[in-house]
């Protein structure tokens, strides 16, 4: 069955085009899919031989702007370089935890909003209308009601940040679920709604409600509360609560890192449009309207705002890093705790990357391919997605390095759109077809052993998890 997926693939989405006579833009987007599904193996011979120079061609390892330091804990390791590009934040293991189930993260959110004194912030795709989405905003009411009752003014403040087109679907929507929040709070809680700046004109008029969605999206998922942090890749949604695997790490009593993420979902919102208490919404005084104004003139605001924030941060810690270990006057861990600071040394390393690409912020890409560059010989590397669809200069510095990669993907029945109707049911059949194709290209080049995929299957859950992983390895004595 599956061979003859691959092999219906090209007619399945000359089908599927011709039934988007009156959607551009998921045309559009099915289209570039199908370009990149009809490759031939003419090209694939053509580019095979020049596939040992990717790591040349590819962009060069940032240098490190100071020699490695012997005093810091971080001082032999390789990934240095990052804090040229973003803030680096040092944390003792201790404080983290991985969680490992969608009900553990569930209960976990309800626990932190049930215990937040000072800020809750959550950035997410959108915020569905089930009634485990219910139970969270009635914790957001309940904890700001009590907030209001221990202290008037209140110092807690709640601000949320969503994608304005996917919490804009429907008549009942995350705009609607949040909007008595607003109403009751209207000093404590700020709802922002990114719009994309690619969505305008009659582009905007034209593509319905859900296609329009493809155009451009917030997908920043992380959840703080205080000083802890939650970052995965989890929407607020029922599914995401219950049968849906996806990753979590929680960073507990991290208030640099939680600083961060606060300022980051703040310039975020910034640029965004603000909810307002009877639904509709406004840009912030002086901001360019994000599809109404200037496109050049908001991107250019939009990233000047998100750049400030992560240049000052990176600024920030590395002088925290000078004082904490180049100072003339060093302390000991012993005298950290007598001083009252309790905080274990820093043994684990964050590295927060950003991608925006509208606003030229492409952080994230640079970091990935230079990790992917980098893993030669002796390395092992582990990918995990929902989604495979590898860009062209991943895929050819995949096939063109020598480390050993680890791929986990979603199997077609634990797709998130498997079962769908329409055209959305098609997605899951279209990836097998990309990732066959890749398969199939790893087996033309003898490769299939260093790079190795596997599927995520069980029964009644989907697969969302998406990561990225780098080590070195050595092989076991005989």
């Amino acid at each position: 069955m599956a061979a003859a997926t691959a092999a219906a693939g090209p007619v399945l989405w000359r089908r599927l085009l011709g039934l988007l006579p009156g959607r551009p833009g998921l045309a559009a987007l099915l289209g570039r899919l199908s370009d990149r599904l009809g490759r031939n193996r003419d090209r694939r011979r053509r580019r095979s031989p020049w596939l040992l120079l990717a790591p040349l061609l590819s962009p060069a390892v940032p240098q490190v702007t100071s020699p490695p330091c012997c005093l810091c804990p971080e001082g032999v390791h390789r990934f240095q370089w990052i804090r040229n590009l973003v803030p680096e934040f040092g944390v003792s293991s201790s404080h983290v935890r991985v969680l490992s189930s969608p009900a553990e993260f569930f209960e976990l959110m309800k626990s932190q909003i049930n215990a937040a004194k000072r800020r809750v912030v959550m950035a997410s795709l959108y915020l569905g209308t089930g009634p485990l989405e219910q139970e969270l905003v009635d914790c957001l009411e309940h904890t700001l009601e009590k907030s209001l009752q221990a202290k008037f003014p209140s110092d807690l403040k709640v601000s949320i940040l969503l994608d304005f087109t996917r919490g804009s679907r429907g008549r009942k929507n995350s705009r609607t679920m949040l909007l008595p929040l607003l109403q009751r709070f209207p000093e404590q809680v700020r709802v922002s709604l990114f719009h994309t700046p690619n969505l305008r004109g009659l582009l905007r008029l034209l593509i319905p409600e859900r296609f329009n969605e493809t155009i451009g999206l917030q997908h920043i998922k992380v959840y703080l509360f205080d000083n802890n942090v939650i970052l995965s890749g989890a929407n607020l949604s029922d599914s995401y609560f219950t049968n849906r695997q996806d990753r979590y790490v929680l960073l507990q009593d991290c208030p640099e890192v939680a600083d961060f993420f606060t300022e980051l979902v703040g310039a975020v919102g910034d640029v965004s449009l603000q909810l307002q208490a009877d639904n509709t919404v406004q840009v912030l005084e002086g901001m360019v309207h994000p599809y109404k104004g200037d496109r050049a003139a908001y991107c250019r605001a939009a990233n000047k705002r998100v750049m400030d924030v992560i240049n000052s941060a990176r600024v920030r810690q590395q002088v925290l890093h000078a004082q904490t270990f180049h100072g003339d006057s060093l302390l000991t861990q012993e005298d950290a705790a007598a001083a009252g600071d309790r905080r274990p040394a820093p043994d684990t390393w964050i590295y927060p990357l950003v991608q925006m690409k509208p606003f030229e912020i492409q952080i994230d890409e640079i970091v990935t391919e230079t990790l992917l560059t980098e893993a030669e010989r002796g390395a092992r590397v582990y990918l995990t997605t929902g989604y495979f669809n590898l860009t062209q200069a991943y895929m050819d510095l995949v096939l063109g390095t020598r480390a050993e990669y680890q791929i986990l993907l979603a199997s077609p029945e634990v797709n998130g759109f498997f079962g769908a109707k329409g055209v959305a049911g098609a997605i899951p059949a279209a990836y097998v077809h990309i990732e066959r194709q890749f398969f199939r290209e790893l087996c033309s080049l003898g490769q299939q052993e260093r790079v190795r995929l596997q599927e995520y299957w069980r029964r009644g859950w989907t697969f969302h998890a998406k990561g990225q992983f780098t080590g070195t390895w050595r092989p076991r004595s005989p």
